[in-house]
């Protein structure tokens, strides 16, 4: 499994080729320029964005909302989980798949425990969501903002107008199947848990607010890096203020810095040695039904051979319209449920089961995504081909 120190270690490998390939000529200094251009306001969202969520999670934030969420439920098991999913499409669409993996999953899995209800359906909720649920808005993933850029700044609504339908047929399948699956644990009554503790009531008051002024900013047409840096910056003076000890530089997400800027580097090298022809031919071209289910199916298979983000730098060239890419971004968003490579959230995900002491074989993961992803990403395209 690629754990952060792995990963940051294949980042480095990256960045090494992709300094030789603009030293060798390979790609041209003025390329590699473009592409740190195009990049750092992307990297600087995902930092500033992290660190925000994770000093809400250190206040509380996510554990009231989930706790509130269960006493709102009134001890109907299958409605505490509707409020599950609603929490984790919000979650995602606006702090990104990353922060529901991590951040949520444990909380997700404390409700569900303390109500005395099995964490699996609740578990498998919160990443199959983080991955399907990221397609409503740029910031909801990484991919989408690297989209956004080539779509010429769209914005947030124009985004939404493209991809909206295409995410709610995403999210209401991923709901619809993962109902079936675990409708026998998901019915009945359960006694509602009490409030959780809160430690500091001035803290969580504070780190709220934040985010609940920043959600809005998100979709307001700003570049998202700057609520985003302007949000973080104030949880990290009051934190600094208020529990100095919680600041650490762990809060960063170092190793997906490092991969992502090696990975960028290494991607502009290999489309300056010409890959973009033999990608296209393998991606096909077109808008029919067809042709957009062989783009977002290669996206799908590449995402859980290599990795999403490889496999949308890799096709994005292959993909010259709006509905092209959007058909892309199903693929490589909605489709890695299958091998536990296919999404970073996906690691991530399962590095904080096993830390809460909850098993899920990668065997029964595989064989479930094999059935979800083919489902999830074909419906999905549809509303596409409709438009």
């Amino acid at each position: 499994m690629m754990d952060a120190v792995k990963l940051a270690l294949v980042g480095a490998a990256l960045l090494l080729l992709g300094g030789a390939a603009v030293v060798g000529g390979v790609l041209p200094a003025a390329e590699a320029l473009a592409i740190a251009e195009r990049v750092w306001p992307i990297l600087l969202f995902v930092v500033a964005v992290t660190v925000v969520a994770e000093l809400a999670a250190v206040a509380g934030v996510f554990d009231v909302v989930a706790g509130f969420l269960a006493r709102l439920s009134r001890g109907r098991t299958v409605l505490l989980w509707l409020l599950v999913v609603a929490l984790a499409t919000v979650s995602t669409a606006f702090l990104s798949l990353d922060t529901t993996a991590v951040l949520l999953t444990p909380v997700v899995i404390a409700v569900a425990r303390a109500n005395a209800l099995p964490a699996l359906p609740f578990a498998f909720t919160t990443v199959w969501l983080a991955n399907t649920a990221s397609l409503f808005l740029p910031v909801s993933n990484l991919t989408n903002l690297l989209a956004e850029h080539r779509l010429g700044e769209i914005g947030p609504l124009g985004f939404l107008a493209l991809m909206g339908p295409s995410a709610v047929v995403a999210v209401a399948v991923t709901v619809a199947l993962l109902f079936v699956l675990h409708r026998r644990a998901l019915t009945g009554r359960h006694v509602p848990a009490a409030a959780p503790r809160v430690a500091d009531r001035t803290q969580l008051r504070v780190a709220a607010v934040v985010v609940a002024l920043l959600l809005p900013l998100l979709v307001s047409g700003l570049p998202p890096w700057l609520p985003a840096v302007v949000a973080a910056a104030a949880l990290t003076v009051f934190f600094a203020w208020r529990s100095p000890a919680v600041l650490d530089v762990r809060l960063v997400p170092w190793s997906l810095l490092v991969f992502a800027s090696g990975l960028f580097l290494a991607v502009g090298a290999l489309e300056a040695l010409g890959s973009g022809a033999v990608l296209s031919a393998v991606a096909g071209a077109g808008e029919t039904l067809v042709d957009l289910w062989r783009l977002a199916g290669t996206g799908m298979l590449a995402a859980n051979l290599v990795d999403n983000l490889p496999a949308y730098l890799a096709f994005e060239s292959t993909a010259d319209s709006p509905t092209r890419l959007a058909a892309l971004l199903i693929g490589v968003n909605a489709g890695p449920l299958i091998t536990p490579w296919a999404s970073l959230a996906t690691l991530l995900w399962h590095q904080r089961l096993r830390a809460v002491g909850v098993e899920v074989p990668w065997r029964r993961y595989m064989l479930l995504g094999l059935l979800a992803a083919p489902l999830i990403v074909g419906l999905s395209v549809i509303p596409l081909a409709l438009r």
